[in-house]
């Protein structure tokens, strides 16, 4: 019988490590089988580590990067995937690259642009020593996957006091002919239907089941917890959800433009205690780790438009956060990198109360969005920047902290479209970079696009008692304390012509009880 030939030990000319985000089929590499080249995946403790995940996150990467090693070597690829119990895993990218250079006697590395600042530098200062050391050589290409290049931004704002994301926006429909009409103007006369995506959901449309085959990924959650990786969140490791592959990820997005999209816009902003997912894409994790093809993500939902299988409104919308808010807040990451994450403009201290870890507060739209959080590794965009992040505003939260919370909890997150979105838009510890003013709310607007309020502990229409809303007097005092910053702000000016017309005895027990609502935040 012919022996099998071990291609682990055939040296091969050039090595290409392929990052856990960088699941990209489509991608030109993989257009040729060259068995001078071997494809390196690997699952390391420095990626595991370096903050607190969700158990979801974590199983979902890895269990998606075997999936994508077995899909290359039946392209017929050299693949070397590396797991995290192999004994011979370094726990690191650079040592198991310096490593396996050797093994196979490598003379080039190739690996695509990282789209983190910390592993981009990493891989960087690597391949200029190795380079050295060796003789050999290194070379970064593109992940062909976003619609901008990542030094673009400044270059399109030029001469422009503020980076509105706004005007981003309507230049990338421009360039890939968006909803534009013949004479290249917007469909429907504006570029932006936001103020038609606000609705309360009522209960009706019923939120579409879900549909999605559970895998089981336990043999894979045994091996973590041997291998003493540490986690949080529900592991739910034997009916996970989230797409192994491409294939999956175009059936998730099948189901989204067929039966989703039509409800999307009106209740993009809803909140519902009876609902988890409501008619949001959950989209964002094959996009992030480029299952998906932004364009081809966009495309489907304007032809449902044209086929007249969805609203304006609502396709406008959907678009807007892929080919608007995402490549946008890419931008700013590269364009602020390094030193964005230690920004704190407003200066807060305070950590983070242990029910970010639990989900048991008495506060029910944090207990059902951060358990929601917790339970599923998802929540929409409202229930992040609405809810938790604007509790954490308003108690003067560390935003670094909460970065690291944000970056570890969602499926979704990683640092160049996470910490923008935490930092920037949610916390305003950029300074104002990214939005032009806070965003913040008393209980009144989480009770007008929820039904959080009903039945919670704590009364949404007063302000200072002991069983008054947080939110509300922390809103105010939020104000109070921030005027300096805020108080010639012409977006914010509302809310300080109401604190002018308040008696002073009023604003003492505002003050008053937000200071008592910070002291004992653990207990809330």
């Amino acid at each position: 019988m012919k022996k099998k030939t071990d291609t682990h030990a055939t040296p091969a000319s050039t090595l290409r490590l392929i990052l856990g985000d960088q699941l990209n089929a489509q991608h030109s590499w993989f257009d040729r089988a060259d068995p001078e080249v071997v494809y390196v995946l690997m699952e390391v403790r420095s990626e595991t580590d370096y903050v607190l995940h969700h158990a979801q996150k974590i199983l979902a990467i890895f269990a998606a990067m075997r999936a994508f090693g077995e899909q290359l070597r039946a392209g017929g690829h050299r693949v070397r995937y590396i797991r995290l119990d192999d004994p011979s895993n370094r726990q690191s990218l650079v040592d198991n690259l310096d490593a396996l250079a050797a093994h196979y006697q490598a003379t080039r590395v190739e690996w695509q642009a990282p789209d983190e600042w910390r592993v981009d530098q990493a891989l960087q200062q690597w391949g200029d020593n190795w380079a050295q050391a060796h003789q050999g050589q290194t070379a970064v290409v593109d992940s062909e996957h976003f619609l901008t290049a990542r030094n673009e931004l400044p270059r399109l704002f030029e001469g422009r006091k503020q980076w509105l994301m706004e005007h981003f926006y309507r230049q990338m429909r421009r360039r890939f002919e968006l909803l534009l009409d013949a004479d290249g103007k917007p469909e429907g006369g504006q570029w932006n239907f936001d103020h038609d995506n606000r609705k309360r959901w009522p209960g009706n449309p019923p939120e579409p089941r879900d549909w999605r085959q559970p895998h089981d990924h336990g043999a894979l959650w045994e091996m973590l917890q041997a291998q003493g990786v540490r986690s949080f969140g529900e592991p739910q490791a034997t009916q996970l959800r989230w797409p192994l592959d491409r294939t999956e990820a175009l059936q998730h997005l099948d189901h989204f433009i067929t039966t989703v999209l039509p409800h999307f816009g009106d209740y993009e902003d809803a909140m519902s205690s009876k609902a988890q997912r409501l008619f949001h894409s959950l989209l964002s994790f094959a996009l992030n780790v480029k299952m998906l093809h932004p364009l081809e993500v966009v495309r489907r939902a304007e032809e449902a438009w044209r086929e007249g299988k969805a609203p304006l409104a609502a396709v406008e919308g959907f678009i807007r956060q892929i080919i608007g808010w995402r490549e946008y807040v890419r931008g700013i990451y590269w364009s602020q990198m390094p030193g964005y994450d230690e920004r704190n403009a407003l200066a807060h201290r305070l950590p983070l109360p242990a029910w970010f870890w639990t989900g048991q507060t008495r506060m029910n739209c944090l207990r059902h969005a951060i358990g929601q959080s917790l339970e599923t590794a998802h929540a929409h965009h409202i229930q992040r920047l609405m809810v938790i992040g604007n509790f954490a505003l308003l108690a003067g939260l560390d935003p670094k902290e909460l970065h690291h919370w944000y970056l570890g909890i969602y499926i979704d997150a990683f640092e160049w479209v996470e910490l923008p979105n935490t930092l920037g838009m949610s916390q305003w510890a950029d300074g104002g970079i990214i939005a032009t003013k806070p965003y913040v709310s008393s209980a009144a607007y989480i009770g007008r696009m929820s039904d959080y309020c009903q039945g919670c502990a704590y009364d949404p229409k007063q302000k200072t008692s002991t069983d008054a809303c947080p939110f509300n007097a922390l809103y105010w005092d939020f104000f109070l304390r921030h005027q300096s910053i805020f108080g010639n702000n012409p977006r914010m000016g509302m809310a300080y012509q109401q604190i002018k017309k308040m008696q002073p005895d009023d604003v003492q027990a505002l003050q008053q009880r937000a200071a008592d609502l910070r002291s004992q935040l653990d207990t809330l």
